[in-house]
């Protein structure tokens, strides 16, 4: 059945880190990280709402300028987050640019950047017609571990150690709502508008026995419940998780196997042979054999290895090979679903 959430690399394994995932049924997308995303298509990078960014050094932030030049003048809002000090960041991003001609805007970009703590979640906005000048204190609540939550799907973030903070992301689909259209035509309906207020009030958990009409042609109205019966498929929804830049310490591999567990994807950096552990350790990386065993142990369906180190441009098959094998010596049981 088709995929709501269609995950790519956006360049190759050996190049800046970044997975862009649009929405099937929607001109929108997230992302996680912002290197270098000249890969995209101006289009596609319109269609990000929000960016997820694990740190700033500059091969997972540099792309923030890029993304920043496409929606200027735009009726946008752009929510980004990043580990603590990333408002800083942000806002030295900002100030690194003259604003005083953005008054000739017809529409106003709005930015809302959140640096995620261990325990709370700040938050600040920009708004171009401001020069983006930030809120004067911003916003702080608790940190539970979710980043967005909306009725379909949510985002959340693991704290991981890089010799700085460094934040993993978590995709999770609620359900996946897989429509039967023969079902619709057999009962006489049209495909229509109407289908995405029907999910939409099947992830909020609207009651089985409430009424819905369904608005194409000959309007009819139906029980919510019934409806579904007939024409809905509900399936476990998509886990799709990202890892980048960590140490492979015992307490960094405990959390991402708890964070990744049965995860439909992994992409997860292979940044080292485990021949040269001694040197991903230095830099704070995993190597291709810690990166495996963490996906064996985790129960994750696909395993997909990027942010490889330039120095083993010709052996990509080998860093392949060497998180395979031990993807499959430690992949003990089925993942659930």
């Amino acid at each position: 059945m088709p995929a709501t959430f269609l995950p790519r690399l956006i360049n190759d394994q050996f190049e800046d880190p970044g997975l862009f995932i649009p929405f099937r049924f929607e001109k929108r997308a997230v992302i996680f990280d912002l290197g270098n995303i000249d890969a995209l298509s101006p289009r596609d990078i319109l269609k990000i709402t929000h960016c997820f960014v694990t740190h700033a050094h500059m091969d997972h932030f540099i792309g923030f300028d890029t993304m920043l030049r496409l929606m200027l003048g735009r009726d946008k809002k752009l929510c980004i987050f990043g580990p603590e000090g990333f408002l800083k960041h942000i806002e030295g991003k900002l100030a690194g640019f003259e604003w005083n001609l953005v008054d000739n805007y017809k529409d106003s970009l709005l930015i809302e950047a959140t640096e995620v703590k261990e325990n709370s979640l700040l938050t600040r906005q920009y708004h171009c017609k401001d020069r983006f000048m930030a809120t004067k204190d911003g916003m702080e609540k608790k940190f539970t571990g979710k980043l967005l939550d909306e009725p379909s799907f949510s985002v959340s973030a693991v704290i991981l150690d890089h010799g700085i903070d460094c934040l993993g992301f978590k995709l999770e689909e609620r359900f996946h709502v897989n429509i039967k259209k023969t079902a619709i035509y057999d009962m006489g309906l049209d495909i229509g508008p109407w289908l995405k207020d029907f999910k939409k009030a099947l992830f909020e958990q609207k009651p089985m026995d409430s009424m819905f009409e369904v608005g194409c042609g000959n309007r009819k109205t139906f029980l919510l419940g019934e409806l579904t019966e007939k024409i809905a498929r509900i399936t476990p929804g998509q886990k799709i998780t990202y890892i980048v830049d960590s140490v492979c310490s015992r307490e960094n591999v405990n959390r991402i196997i708890d964070f990744a567990k049965n995860s439909e994807h992994l992409y997860i950096e292979a940044a080292f042979l485990e021949k040269e552990k001694e040197v991903a350790q230095e830099k704070c990386h995993l190597t291709a054999r810690c990166a495996g065993e963490i996906a064996g142990r985790a129960g994750v369906k696909n395993l997909m290895l990027f942010h490889f180190s330039p120095r083993y441009q010709d052996q990509g098959r080998q860093i392949e090979q060497e998180a395979m094998e031990a993807y499959l010596s430690n992949y003990k049981s089925k993942p659930s679903t």
